[in-house]
């Protein structure tokens, strides 16, 4: 039994050898690299859209839970458990509703992006091996969902004709401050390196973008 184990693990260096090789592949650390830069990108935009909206939430120390709480750190706030079980689609079209699940359209809309991550890249379930585990349909429809939420988020008005989210508005002087509009077009363009790390193929960067918040998983 012991000369079979050692036989055993002896036939399974080369093996061994593959697959340190495989977790340290160029492809599976660009693609966990771009996971942390997404969260980045997310987070960055929930604080400015709570600066630039403050009537979702006027309490700073309160918008600063809610983004710990979205991305499962330790944080006195609780997500509603309707928007814990939602999933990123749902959640993304209700941040646009002419009424919305929660009053906070920001953290429901933060929340679907970051849900739209973890869905697309499969985080849930440990470390990526390689690039073939994440299925690229997910990454062109977190591509597309993305793609919507920036259009809705320059267009769409509620009832009384007001913008839903203030964004890029003219200040007083003119300036426009194009931020938010560069951070999901960052995000857009982390996403169609992966699209092509995971099919290897130039033809699959070009495919039909969706009117609708499209279903990940």
């Amino acid at each position: 039994m012991i000369l079979g184990l050692i036989l055993a693990l002896g036939g399974c260096s080369s093996v061994r050898e593959r697959c340190s090789n495989a977790l340290l592949s160029p492809d599976v650390k660009i693609i966990n690299y771009h996971v942390k830069k997404h969260y980045e990108s997310i987070r960055t935009l929930a604080n400015r859209l709570y600066a630039k909206n403050p009537c979702y939430e006027p309490d700073p120390e309160r918008r600063r839970a809610k983004i710990r709480a979205i991305f499962g750190e330790t944080s006195p706030y609780t997500i509603p458990y309707e928007l814990r079980i939602s999933m990123s689609h749902q959640l993304l079209e209700a941040s646009f509703a002419p009424t919305p699940p929660e009053r906070d359209r920001v953290l429901v809309f933060i929340l679907g992006l970051k849900k739209g991550v973890d869905e697309a890249y499969n985080t849930g379930h440990g470390p990526f091996l390689t690039g073939c585990q994440i299925d690229v349909k997910r990454l062109e429809r977190l591509y597309s969902n993305i793609s919507q939420a920036k259009w809705r988020l320059k267009t769409y008005r509620d009832q009384g004709g007001h913008l839903m989210f203030i964004t890029n508005q003219a200040l007083d002087n003119g300036y426009i401050n194009m931020g938010f509009e560069v951070i999901l077009t960052q995000m857009l363009t982390r996403i169609q390196d992966d699209i092509y790390l995971r099919s290897g193929l130039e033809s699959n960067l070009t495919f039909r973008l969706s009117t609708i918040f499209l279903s990940i998983l």
